[in-house]
C-alpha cells in the first residue's frame, strides 16, 4: 500500500499525537468515559494547542474555544472508537511495516531516513512519536477498508450507467473542491428543535453571503466529518462525490453557495471553492514483435544467445523472415502462432529489461539478443503511437468513482453506527464546573 507525503505530514497539521507541544501536566483529568476507555483532559488540551498552533502558522482564524473544544471531543471519540474496534479484531500495524512505509516516504522525499528523521525533530517533532502516529495513521485506514470496503456493492448496471453518463456529459473533465457544513437535527427531532436547526442554518448561510470566512465557520458549526478541516473536502469528481452534493453541483461555478439543504441528518450548506479541469489521458504506446528462447538443461544460456545471434543475422541478411522463425522457434504461447506478435501496448506492461531495449529501438530496428527472467529475446521495434486511453479507462474508472462515493457515504454511516452503540459519556472540565 503507497501512502504519499502529503498524507502523512497533513497529520501533523492538525491530529497529532497529543504530545507534540505541551508542557508536562502534574495532574490529568478524565474527560471522556469511551467504552471502557477513556480520554484524557491532557489529550484534549494538546489537540487544541496543536490545531491553535497550526491556525496561527497558516493565518486562519478558529471560533471559540467552547466550540473548538467540541470539535476536538468529537474527532478524539471517533478515532478511539475505531482503534477500539481494530483492537477488538486483532488488527495491529508491525515494526515490520510501519518501518517499510517510513523508507517509502522517506524515498517520495528523495531523502534518507536518518534525514527525514532529522527534518521532524527541526521541526520540534520526535521521532518516535511520528512512528506511532504514523502507526495510528494506518490502523484508521485500514480499519476503515476492512469495515466499511464490504457494506459496498458496485453492479454493471451502476458502471454502464456511469460510464454513459460520462460520455455524454463530459463531467470526467472537471473536479471540484466542496466546501461543506452541516448543522444537525436530532433523531427524532420536535417541531421545536427542528425549528432551531432550520433558524441556525439560515443563519450560518446568511453570513456566508455577506463574506464571512468559510473555514472558521464551519469549524466553528458544522457537525460534518470535515468540520476540523474547515468543511473542506479534497478535490472529487461530480461523480464520487456523496450524492447530496452532486445534485446541486452540476453546472456550478467557484465561489457558489447552496443551502440549507434538509437530509435526514441535518441542514447542509454546500460551497464550490474551487475547480480544476482534467487533461485528456492519453499514453504512448509501442507495437512490437519477438522471439524468446528459453534456457534449459537441454538448451544452455549461451546456445540460446547464440541461436538469436543466428536468427538476427539471418533476418538482416534477407535469408530469414522473422515471422517464420517466431513461428518455428519462439517460446512464447501468446505469440509464436501470431509470428511473435504482441500488438499495441504500454511499454510498461513488459519486465523492464524487455521495457528499457524498446526505449532503446527506432521503428522497424532489431535489437541484439538480450535476458530478462524469461529467457533471452531478439524484439523488433514496428511502431510508436499516442493514444487516447479516455475511453479504455472509463469503465475502470466508472468503478472506481462509485466505490468512492459510496465509500464515502458508508464510512459516515459507519461512524455514526458506532458512535451511536458506544457507551459515552463526557464530563465537564473542573474549570467550568460551578
Amino acid at each position: 500500500m503507497k501512502y504519499s507525503k502529503k498524507l502523512f505530514f497533513a497529520l501533523f497539521a492538525l491530529a497529532m499525537s497529543q504530545t507534540a507541544y505541551s508542557a508536562p501536566q502534574p495532574l490529568d483529568n478524565v474527560a471522556v468515559q469511551l467504552n471502557d476507555g477513556i480520554i484524557l483532559e491532557s489529550e484534549i488540551s494538546n489537540m487544541i494547542a496543536n490545531v491553535t498552533a497550526n491556525a496561527k502558522k497558516s493565518n486562519q482564524t478558529l471560533p471559540s474555544a467552547e466550540a473548538l473544544r467540541t470539535q476536538v471531543i468529537e474527532r478524539l471519540i471517533l478515532t478511539r472508537l475505531q482503534l477500539q474496534t481494530a483492537q477488538r479484531i486483532g488488527l495491529s500495524i508491525g515494526d515490520l511495516q510501519l518501518d517499510q512505509t517510513i523508507e517509502n516516504i522517506a524515498k517520495e522525499q528523495k531523502a534518507t531516513v536518518a534525514e527525514m528523521q532529522q527534518e521532524l525533530e527541526k521541526d520540534g517533532v520526535s521521532f518516535s512519536q511520528y512512528r506511532e502516529q504514523l502507526r495510528e495513521e494506518i490502523t484508521l485506514g485500514e480499519i476503515q477498508r476492512i469495515q466499511v470496503q464490504r457494506r459496498i456493492q458496485v453492479s454493471p448496471q451502476e458502471i454502464s450507467s456511469l460510464v454513459k453518463l460520462i460520455e455524454e456529459q463530459g463531467l470526467k473533465d472537471v473536479e471540484f473542491q466542496i466546501g461543506h457544513i452541516l448543522i444537525e437535527i436530532p433523531n427524532d427531532p420536535t417541531s421545536e428543535q427542528l425549528d432551531s436547526s432550520s433558524k441556525r442554518a439560515d443563519i450560518v448561510i446568511k453570513r456566508l453571503n455577506d463574506g464571512e470566512d468559510f473555514r472558521s465557520t464551519a469549524i466553528a458549526s458544522s457537525s460534518g466529518p470535515k468540520a476540523l478541516e474547515g468543511g473542506i473536502w479534497d478535490f472529487m469528481n461530480i461523480n464520487e462525490m456523496p450524492t447530496l452534493f452532486a445534485e446541486v453541483i452540476s453546472g456550478a461555478k467557484k465561489g457558489e453557495i447552496f443551502g440549507p439543504i434538509k437530509s435526514g441528518s441535518g441542514f447542509h450548506i454546500i460551497k464550490v471553492m474551487d475547480t480544476r479541469g482534467l487533461q485528456t489521458q492519453e499514453i504512448d504506446e509501442v507495437k512490437s514483435r519477438h522471439i524468446l528462447l528459453k534456457p534449459s538443461p537441454i538448451l544452455s544460456d549461451d546456445r540460446a544467445q547464440a541461436m538469436l545471434a543466428n536468427f538476427l543475422r539471418d533476418i538482416r541478411n534477407g535469408d530469414a523472415e522473422f515471422d517464420k522463425l517466431a513461428r518455428q522457434y519462439s517460446e512464447d504461447p501468446g505469440s509464436a502462432t501470431k509470428g511473435g506478435e504482441l500488438g499495441w501496448a504500454e511499454p510498461s506492461l513488459y519486465v523492464p529489461e524487455f521495457s528499457q531495449t524498446l526505449a532503446s529501438l527506432t521503428p522497424g530496428q532489431i535489437s541484439e539478443p538480450f535476458r530478462t527472467s524469461h529467457g533471452w529475446h531478439i524484439v523488433q521495434l514496428e511502431d510508436r503511437r499516442k493514444t487516447d486511453a479516455t475511453d479504455k479507462f472509463n469503465s475502470n474508472r466508472a468503478q472506481q468513482l462509485i466505490f468512492r462515493r459510496k465509500f464515502n457515504e458508508e464510512l459516515q454511516n459507519w461512524l455514526d453506527e458506532m458512535r451511536s452503540d458506544a457507551y459515552i459519556e463526557i464530563f465537564e472540565p473542573e474549570n467550568l464546573r460551578g
